[in-house]
């Protein structure tokens, strides 16, 4: 299992575009298969900027979801919002504590 983080920076005032598009994606996005965890987060000091967490089983389920009609559906909708190029990093997790 691997964890994706996304960085997502939007323009202010597509800001509540985007959480109600999440807001409606979700579970769908969560329920792809090899999904295992989603979750989204905002940075405190900067209110346009945004991360996802995904846990994935292998990098073949990431990629599939990255070649489904979901994904397409939720990226052409998403990326018309950004303010900025978007980032991405697949790692490894080597700790958790809770």
């Amino acid at each position: 299992m691997f964890v994706r983080i996304v960085k997502l920076s939007f323009h202010e005032e597509h800001i509540p575009a985007f959480l109600a598009n999440f807001e409606i994606m979700k579970e769908r996005i969560r329920n792809a298969p090899g999904n295992r965890f989603l979750e989204l987060y905002q940075d405190k000091n900067n209110p346009s900027i945004f991360f996802t967490y995904s846990y994935w089983e292998t990098e073949a389920d990431l990629e599939n979801y990255r070649n489904s009609e979901l994904f397409n559906e939720v990226w052409s909708f998403t990326k018309k919002l950004f303010n900025d190029k978007p980032e991405a990093w697949s790692v490894n997790k080597l700790a958790s504590l809770e």
